[in-house]
């Protein structure tokens, strides 16, 4: 299966723009014959514009989806559609399953290339540090893993990244490709590298962060959207201007992987 990250240019609450730029990235993911695209973490609005979050809000059955969707499904592209704030009440007004009858939640949202929707994830874990997240929004509860493409594919946003415990609970429902969508700022590169990488050796499975790239007026993303395989190795990466990293990744190496070096089988209780 070929992967590709779009690690687009995200601009503060520049809505029609970042969404010209992300139907860009889903043409040029289809012109490289990928069959999964993904997007990067609240790429709509601009993770670090808090103050466009409620005007930019959406229900599940908003237009920014509705029109990325559209335009995966008539490439044959299956998508993760990044992260968008989401407006709980109008999703609840539609019908939705929603973790509040009220607010806002960083949503994540995939779709099958024939665009129907398959997963919704919200972000657990809300970022406290220098961030008005968790005064914003209402962190999620289901924890999703759907059979894509021949994998078990898990959704994770960004400062999931620092609690195992997550990824470990996704690989006891068998993932074994985990897409995390990410707005992560400079200084923390090195957080950035060896996150993912861990969480990829420690549960023996694929982990392809997709960052966004830009800046605002108090931080610079720091881009580097990577896929590692289930040894932890970079199969391939970028830096931080806007590009699209594309990737074969193959679930007989994560059963190859856990063959050889059964890990997860050894655990013990505690």
């Amino acid at each position: 299966m070929r992967l590709a990250l779009a690690q687009i240019e995200v601009r503060a609450a520049d809505r029609d723009g970042n969404l010209d730029r992300a139907l860009d990235a889903v043409e040029r993911a289809a012109d490289r014959d990928a069959d999964l695209v993904a997007l990067p973490e609240l790429w709509n609005v601009g993770y670090f514009a808090f103050e466009a979050y409620e005007r930019g809000a959406e229900p599940l059955s908003g237009p920014t989806l509705s029109t990325l969707r559209e335009a995966a499904a008539d490439r044959g592209l299956a998508l993760l559609a990044g992260s968008v704030v989401e407006d709980l009440a109008a999703s609840a007004a539609d019908g939705e399953d929603v973790p509040a009858e009220e607010g806002l939640a960083n949503t994540a949202v995939l779709f099958d290339a024939d665009g129907e929707r398959r997963a919704v994830y919200r972000k657990h874990h809300l970022f406290g540090y220098e961030s008005a997240e968790t005064r914003l929004l209402t962190p999620g509860e289901a924890l999703p893993v759907v059979d894509l493409l021949g994998f078990r594919v898990a959704v994770t946003t960004c400062y999931d990244l620092r609690f195992p415990e997550q990824f470990r609970l996704l690989a006891d429902e068998g993932a074994d490709l985990v897409l995390v969508p990410s707005a992560w700022p400079y200084p923390r590169v090195e957080h950035w590298r060896t996150l993912p990488r861990a969480r990829a050796i420690e549960n023996l499975a694929y982990v392809a962060t997709v960052n966004g790239s830009g800046s605002f007026e108090d931080a610079d993303l720091l881009g580097r959207s990577t896929v590692y395989d289930p040894w932890g190795t970079t199969v391939a990466s970028a830096g931080d201007d806007p590009a699209l990293v594309t990737a074969e990744v193959d679930p007989e190496r994560v059963e190859t992987v856990r063959g050889e070096f059964p890990a997860l089988r050894d655990r013990r209780d505690y």
